[in-house]
């Protein structure tokens, strides 16, 4: 049986800790917590919005990429792991050769809420990604068949929640189309 250490780790020895489990962590307060493994429900959402989120940036001929399971640096010694998230290219420049963990804020973080997730993506990850200035945060909550969108104003999140056929509103990516219903419906098989 594996272990998760107990000792505290610094976010520069967060970046090369390496257990071989092949699990990944986020760092909380200098203690590594074990994300479990996601549902495939959670990978098709992800999957969705990645590709979509692609071709907006393609579209649009943004210089931004978007990526999967990255990290965000939210505190001293703490990061945690996006579901999604769309940086700059120069921002993806900075990392080329090191961990991906970003140390400036991303301009867009979604996350997809399982079981296990609930009070993380809602209520500590909501205040860490606005502490450090994530212009804007979606919580795609499949239990509850919702979508939070939070916008960044004033240091704080100003938060609309969608449902059913609304259109997801974002700041980040204007133009979008797409409603709660597809995000959700991805993940369904058949």
């Amino acid at each position: 049986m594996l272990t998760t250490p107990v000792t505290n780790l610094t976010f520069e020895e967060y970046l090369t800790y390496d257990d071989g489990s092949g699990f990944h962590y986020e760092l909380v307060d200098g203690k590594l917590e074990l994300m479990n493994p996601a549902t495939i429900e959670h990978f098709l959402i992800v999957d969705f919005l990645d590709t979509v989120l692609k071709a907006e940036i393609r579209r649009l001929t943004l210089p931004w990429l978007a990526f999967r399971e990255t990290g965000v640096r939210t505190g001293r010694n703490k990061s945690r792991l996006t579901d999604l998230c769309v940086v700059t290219q120069e921002q993806a420049r900075e990392l080329l050769k090191v961990s991906a963990v970003f140390e400036t804020p991303p301009l867009l973080i979604v996350e997809v809420v399982s079981p296990d997730s609930i009070k993380r993506d809602y209520r500590h990850k909501r205040s860490e990604y606005a502490a450090v200035g994530v212009l804007e945060y979606w919580v795609v909550d499949p239990l509850d068949a919702k979508i939070s969108v939070l916008l960044l104003e004033e240091g704080f999140y100003e938060e609309t929640v969608l449902t059913a056929d609304q259109k997801i509103v974002s700041r980040i990516f204007p133009d979008l189309t797409i409603t709660v219903e597809q995000v959700l419906n991805a993940g369904k098989l058949g």
